[in-house]
């Protein structure tokens, strides 16, 4: 059985529950998906189905051969599932794979936000404020003894590139799935700016 989508961050919203307390969703257009391969145990070592999201306008060579007779579609992504024998090529799958109540988690492309210094990107509190430290205010501080080990660690926090990668954001409560729609309401937020491609996926359940 197929346990996730691919789909597309609308944005944020605000549902009224029936007694009246206010949940913040994030609105997500999700499916239909089709499935464009089947990965088995035999072939590849593993099982698992590879859906298509999106209409593409345009595809190269390759990607027209990997799709064959099926609809050009414009993302692919990989599922992994235990049992393929029931699953077909071309195979569509919506949003009605959820319900609410289910816990689902969100994979996206966090947003990016450049060169970013302590301060953002680790929430360093900064240096001294006063007694003569003028310059201090959003520096690092020491980043490492001199003589032992006399370098600096691998994993040192420091300035760098911020964001830009993928994040899941796990066990968020689906709100509402509309399958006329596509529509897909989660509790939270997930990860990316808008339109950005989401993985959605069921939870797994801890024992």
């Amino acid at each position: 059985m197929i346990n996730g989508l691919i789909g597309r961050k609308i944005g944020m919203t605000q549902v009224f529950t029936e007694g009246g307390t206010v949940k913040a969703v994030t609105a997500i257009e999700a499916g239909p998906c089709a499935v464009t391969q089947i990965k088995t145990d035999a072939k590849e070592g593993y099982s698992a189905v590879q859906l298509g999201f999106g209409e593409a306008k345009q595809l190269n060579s390759p990607e027209r051969g990997h799709l064959g007779k099926l609809d050009l579609v414009k993302h692919l992504r990989e599922f992994r599932v235990k049992d393929v024998s029931d699953i077909d090529l071309g195979h569509r799958v919506d949003v009605s794979l959820f319900q609410p109540g289910d816990l689902v988690d969100v994979r996206g492309i966090s947003k990016g936000k450049g060169f970013a210094g302590g301060v953002k990107r680790h929430h360093f509190a900064g240096g001294p404020k006063t007694h003569g430290q003028s310059d201090r205010h959003r520096a690092p501080g020491s980043i490492g003894a001199g003589t032992s080990p006399g370098r600096v660690l691998k994993g040192q926090r420091m300035a760098g590139h911020m964001g830009n990668k993928r994040v899941m954001v796990k066990r968020l409560e689906v709100v509402e799935a509309d399958p006329d729609r596509n529509l897909l309401l989660v509790k939270g937020a997930v990860p990316g700016a808008r339109n950005g491609l989401l993985e959605i996926r069921k939870s797994e359940v801890r024992g």
